[in-house]
């Protein structure tokens, strides 16, 4: 086992769906991300499983896909399951012929802990759990209950998991509740954001356009407030911009034939659109997405489901811009209500708090991710992880 000065061999397993570079956009991927490159610079040997494009600055990157598979995310589970199975399958092939890994780290949800439950001739693995054990609200939607398959990893040996947030892990099954060595919390490089603490006059919602996200909410709010709102995001896998929305709107097609996501946005958020006031601008990136950020008085996160972290939310922190969120999943651990945002418990709450988000210091957001959310303290924590299950892997 290497000793606490020692530096790891780490293979770290992406999930395919896009590439990694610095200032990515989306959830697990700027995690991934943040953390490959971190332990790299930290001096630790480490080697990622992506897919082509990716630019993150490790020892080695490997790709099954030659391109990031995003155009098929929204595919039913049956169609896309054979691109991670091969994604996860080419990596631990190549990770049991090189021998020399010290941890195998993965993020791959639901399948990748399934496909490494019983590969004992692996080095111990690690799978962060990114998202949500179904809860009783989802159960009541008609989701199926993930729990049912972390129940049978019981008698599993080799495989251990980490939460992104105490509220996420709460809920787990107690079949794995042993496994679950910890809290990480997920990090960002704070070299990637714009701080500001002089702001505009409008409000941001950042995500996908979804019930469990609020954007209807978040528009609603501003509507009736009488406020300037710009969402940006995509509409399912297609809509990222506002002339595809329009084009959209445009196309007769039968209700029953819509995309899900596309009909929820019709039907729930686009009587609130207004040309000056409420806007959906479409999907931001590099310096678009850091201005909009910054310049906000505040984020709007009027979540309708227990969220197991919140990068959006971490994302418009560092940024300066205060946050008014629902009192749910780990949003208790993110926002210290009054300090560096506002925590609702119902409608009526969130409507008061938002008026109220001109009361927080930008200074103070910013500082709340530094001490607890940045790269460096997310990959200090995942060595130590490392080092821990390491030394339980030798002893069983």
């Amino acid at each position: 086992m290497p000793t606490s000065k020692e530096k790891l061999k780490i293979a770290i397993i992406a999930p395919p769906w896009l590439s990694l570079y610095p200032g990515c956009y989306y959830g697990i991927e700027i995690v991934v991300q943040n953390l490959a490159s971190t332990l790299y610079r930290m001096g630790h040997h480490v080697e990622l499983f992506t897919v082509g494009g990716s630019k993150t600055r490790v020892d080695k990157i490997y790709w099954y896909h030659k391109e990031d598979q995003y155009k098929h995310i929204h595919r039913p589970y049956y169609e896309t399951s054979s691109i991670i199975l091969a994604h996860i399958q080419y990596a631990l092939n190549i990770i049991r012929n090189k021998g020399y890994f010290d941890i195998v780290h993965d993020h791959n949800s639901y399948l990748g802990p399934a496909v490494m439950a019983n590969a004992y001739d692996l080095p111990p693995v690690l799978h962060t759990l990114h998202e949500p054990f179904t809860n009783k609200i989802a159960l009541e939607k008609g989701l199926p209950n993930n729990k049912e398959m972390f129940e049978q990893f019981k008698y599993i040996k080799n495989l251990y998991f980490n939460g992104v947030s105490k509220a996420q892990i709460r809920p787990a099954p107690k079949a794995i509740k042993n496994r679950i060595k910890g809290v990480v919390y997920n990090g960002i490089n704070l070299d990637d954001y714009k701080y500001s603490a002089e702001k505009d006059d409008y409000y941001i919602f950042v995500g996908s356009m979804t019930q469990e996200k609020g954007v209807d909410v978040a528009a609603r709010i501003c509507f009736e407030l009488g406020l300037k709102l710009k969402m940006a995001g995509t509409i399912g896998g297609d809509i990222k911009s506002p002339s595809a929305l329009r084009k959209q709107l445009l196309k007769k097609v039968r209700r029953a034939r819509e995309d899900q996501f596309f009909a929820f946005f019709k039907q729930q958020v686009q009587s609130y659109l207004r040309a000056r006031q409420i806007q959906y601008i479409g999907s931001v990136s590099g310096e678009a997405k850091k201005e909009l950020y910054s310049k906000a008085k505040a984020f709007l996160n009027p979540i309708d489901r227990d969220e197991p972290f919140g990068m959006a939310v971490v994302d418009a922190l560092a940024s300066g811009t205060p946050v008014v969120t629902y009192r749910r999943g780990a949003m208790p651990e993110i926002i210290r209500h009054g300090f560096n945002g506002f925590l609702a418990n119902n409608y009526r709450e969130f409507k008061q708090y938002v008026k109220r988000s001109g009361e927080i210091d930008p200074e103070n957001c910013r500082k709340s991710v530094e001490k607890r959310f940045s790269a460096e303290v997310m990959a200090d924590s995942y060595i130590n992880l490392y080092r821990r299950i390491i030394g339980e892997s030798k002893k069983s």
